[in-house]
């Protein structure tokens, strides 16, 4: 950061931190950071898209992702890179969960995601070690195999989702297209972010719901209705 700043963004007027999936998720946890190292009139704001990993338990009852975020904010010692708002609160592992930490970001925020994130599907609602004799293993490389058991798990998976993303309360600043796409980030190919045959939301385009709230044009906060409603999701 230091490299970019001295080459001319420590004068940047206009700037956003943005990232996909783990780097997503640093752009939630660094927001504010980002904003204090740019000129105090800047517009600065920060793009998540899907980092919005939720604690929630495995189909089999399990804390697999909360015991996972610990056992890596210990390995890496972590702690002192998360938020203070979060830490003096809660157990440092908690902090990675955005549930727990964008409330308090002053920063502007717009969280892009599907509400049946295909990696939190894989890998927090049904990893294979919660999963060991693979009933899931086909549904997760494609939802359109999946059985109406699971996909009544994944409603509810949604609703987990939902619940988590309405506990942050309400923001004038922050804004959040959430699909009912199963996919994992969405902003990083022209096919989903900007072309004429790109998903939709209420009619509009992950790029200009972004576009709109960064310069400030509309607010945008949608989510969308369940799964398979939208039929221009790929």
């Amino acid at each position: 950061m230091e490299d970019f700043l001295a080459k001319g963004m420590k004068n940047a007027q206009n700037a956003i931190l943005a990232g996909c999936s783990a780097g997503s998720l640093a752009a939630i946890l660094h927001c504010d950071r980002f904003k204090g190292l740019l000129p105090p009139g800047a517009k600065v704001k920060c793009l998540s898209d899907a980092g919005f990993f939720i604690n929630t338990q495995t189909i089999s009852g399990t804390s697999h992702i909360e015991q996972f975020y610990s056992e890596v904010v210990n390995t890496h010692g972590s702690v002192k890179n998360l938020p203070q708002s979060c830490t003096s609160r809660l157990k440092p592992g908690l902090c990675f969960f955005p549930q727990n930490v964008a409330q308090h970001i002053q920063t502007p925020l717009f969280l892009v995601n599907a509400a049946y994130d295909s990696w939190q599907i894989k890998h927090i609602l049904a990893p294979e070690v919660a999963d060991p004799h693979g009933t899931w293993r086909n549904c997760k490389l494609d939802i359109l195999n999946c059985s109406s058991t699971q996909l009544q798990t994944m409603q509810a998976f949604r609703s987990e989702f939902l619940k988590a993303l309405n506990s942050l309360g309400p923001s004038s600043t922050r804004g959040y297209y959430i699909n009912s796409c199963y996919a994992h980030c969405q902003t990083g190919t022209q096919e989903t972010w900007l072309m004429d045959d790109s998903l939709v939301l209420s009619g509009t385009t992950i790029a200009k719901a972004v576009g709109d709230w960064y310069y400030e044009r509309k607010r945008f906060q949608e989510i969308d209705c369940p799964y398979p409603c939208n039929k221009t999701c790929f």
